[in-house]
């Protein structure tokens, strides 16, 4: 396995801009994001949509509790997109056949259901316009007025050459590891997963993880799956095969959620992803030979064979350079463009073949363009009961990760870097 979490940092597009430092997140209601719809919901139709609020919960804990409240399979819960922990987030959710009574009536921790709708198809992913954002930092080693007057001018040049898109540090798990285990199915190194999965215990881990990681690593299967919670299905399943069997650890592997697995695929794929982009900063507002050009008007790539005759459409942001996210479907580019995608696969000891082979996970690929553009950005300072801050709002495109604006305007390093 050739992936590791020595990698430098990834670059920045403003690198010779100082950045404001601070913190965020330092309590949720310091990041505030919001989904605005793909569409309006008919006001008909076997579906009812809910608006809800999650405070301090990821979206796959709250459609967890959700499914658990309401006595249905998670399953049947459909939703657009992947909001943070660390948060407050507001997000819609779609479920079929159900009194609209039911939902108005939960009442979970950390969560609130705030409209409800009806509409004819369920809400799937990818559905929404874009994500709305309002975000304060903190803890400013400098006077709110120069941190505002230095972040003002950095996002008026993200606006203009747009941001580096790269997958946010959320892509890769609580910790940091999801590309690492994606890594370890790509290269078909079972017992390597496994070992991941449940053991290696980090300090960073909450307590209950440390000890079951522990006990794992200690070869105490029984007492490692009694000390995870009975909502880490897939983790307790794989134990009970190694207490039945300790050596069978491929058999452990194969009882592991698909859909879960092909989570980790998927990070494994945001890694290369970044590893492209890096390589191709701070151009990326430049079209090179051979690229594959995404249009923003309609999401579409063609080929681009005059660099020259297309970059005044690239710099008025009409269209922008592409990276890979490798699959057996994706379309490569090219001369120029393409030997800096090969050298991140001839790295990382892989070829496409690798992936058109991993045909039980479904591997498609596709292209992603390498940078985003804020849009309706706005700067301000303030204070509050946890002193000054400075407030950021702004809307992104689904996909893009607030997460990698901030780190240019901040400067904190690794903002954006997996592990």
């Amino acid at each position: 396995m050739t992936q590791t979490d020595s990698r430098p940092s990834l670059a920045y597009l403003t690198a010779d801009l100082p950045g404001i430092g601070g913190a965020i997140k330092v309590r949720p209601e310091d990041f505030f994001v919001e989904e605005i719809p793909l569409y309006e919901c008919g006001g008909e139709g076997s579906h009812v949509y809910a608006q809800i609020e999650k405070r301090g919960l990821s979206t796959p804990d709250a459609l967890a509790q959700i499914a658990a409240a309401l006595g249905l399979a998670r399953r049947h819960i459909g939703y657009a997109g992947l909001k943070d922990a660390r948060a407050v987030t507001r997000q819609w959710i779609s479920l079929e056949h159900i009194d609209p009574e039911r939902l108005a009536n939960l009442r979970l921790e950390s969560l609130t259901v705030r409209q409800i709708r009806r509409h004819t198809n369920k809400l799937k992913m990818g559905h929404l316009a874009e994500n709305r954002f309002v975000l304060r930092l903190r803890r400013f080693e400098m006077p709110i007025e120069v941190a505002v007057e230095r972040a003002g001018q950095i996002l008026s040049i993200l606006a203009r050459r747009g941001a580096p898109n790269y997958f946010g540090p959320q892509r890769f798990g609580s910790r940091c590891d999801s590309h690492l285990l994606g890594a370890a199915i790509i290269y078909r190194n079972k017992e390597q997963f496994v070992d991941l999965f449940l053991g290696l215990p980090d300090a960073a881990d909450r307590s209950v993880e440390f000890a079951a990681r522990t006990l794992y690593e200690q070869g105490r299967y029984a007492e490692a799956h009694a000390a995870w919670p009975k909502s880490h299905h897939d983790r307790r399943r794989a134990l009970r095969v190694l207490i039945k069997n300790p050596r069978s650890k491929e058999r452990a592997f194969n009882v592991i959620d698909k859909h879960h697995k092909r989570f980790y695929i998927s990070a494994f794929q945001s890694d290369l992803f970044n590893q492209v982009l890096a390589a191709r900063m701070p151009e990326i507002d430049r079209l090179y030979q051979g690229d594959l050009a995404y249009l923003h008007a309609n999401g579409a790539c063609f080929r681009v064979t005059d660099p020259a005759a297309e970059q005044d459409r690239c710099s008025a942001f009409e269209i922008s350079p592409t990276g890979p996210i490798y699959g057996y479907r994706m379309t490569e580019t090219t001369d120029e463009a393409a030997r800096i995608e090969q050298t991140i696969l001839r790295t990382a000891q892989l070829s496409p073949e690798d992936f058109r082979q991993m045909g039980y996970y479904r591997i498609k690929g596709t292209r992603r363009p390498l940078r985003f553009g804020p849009r309706g950005f706005e700067v301000a300072g303030g204070r509050d009961d946890l002193g000054p801050y400075v407030q950021l709002s702004f809307r992104l495109d689904p996909g893009c990760y607030a997460t990698t604006l901030i780190r240019e305007i901040t400067k904190t390093p690794d903002a954006a870097k997996p592990g």
